[in-house]
């Protein structure tokens, strides 16, 4: 085992990484405490449930310990493990069929509040109709406030690509709202 005399909270993430991959017991818990409200916050984000964002940070997490081994350090630690979290809420809101029917609900009185909940269906639906590629560029550039690179790196494709998908998704859901010509 590596030394305990290694100071943890002075590591960089790769280098905690990269003690992690060689053994060290108590790196990856640095990088777990380091980076763990960031997770919650992307997976929250993601998932929009707490109890599928807490679940999804959890298997996040463990899938990032077992594979560690698939950190080459080409992108921070920090995008490494976006990626494995943000795929851990989108394999578990896969799996989710709806549970309650909107007629169980009681109407809100309040017209505004019930115009921007129509908007806000609407452009759900517009996005949940977009391809897979698109519409995760989306979330994680516009809704998640990722740079072209970091969503790139998140899901392993050309800068350029984010980019198309991106300006084609935005087209298609200003279409599909009425919004352009």
């Amino acid at each position: 085992m590596m030394s305990s005399m290694v100071s943890l909270t002075g590591a960089s993430d790769a280098e905690l990484m990269r003690l992690h991959q060689d053994g060290h017991e108590e790196a990856f818990g640095e990088l777990f405490r380091r980076h763990k409200d960031r997770m919650w916050a992307v997976a929250l984000r993601t998932a929009r449930d707490p109890e599928i964002a807490a679940d999804a940070v959890q298997d996040g997490f463990i899938n990032a310990f077992r594979r560690a081994d698939s950190f080459r350090g080409d992108s921070p630690a920090t995008t490494w493990l976006h990626r494995i979290v943000v795929n851990a809420c989108l394999d578990r809101l896969r799996k989710i069929k709806p549970t309650s029917n909107l007629d169980d609900h009681e109407p809100v009185e309040t017209r505004d509040y019930h115009q921007s909940v129509e908007v806000r269906m609407d452009i759900r639906a517009a996005l949940d109709r977009l391809p897979e590629g698109q519409r995760l560029a989306l979330i994680l550039v516009d809704m998640q406030g990722l740079s072209v690179a970091e969503a790139a790196i998140a899901l392993d494709v050309a800068q350029g690509t984010i980019k198309s998908r991106c300006a084609r998704g935005r087209s298609a859901i200003a279409q599909d709202l009425g919004l352009s010509p």
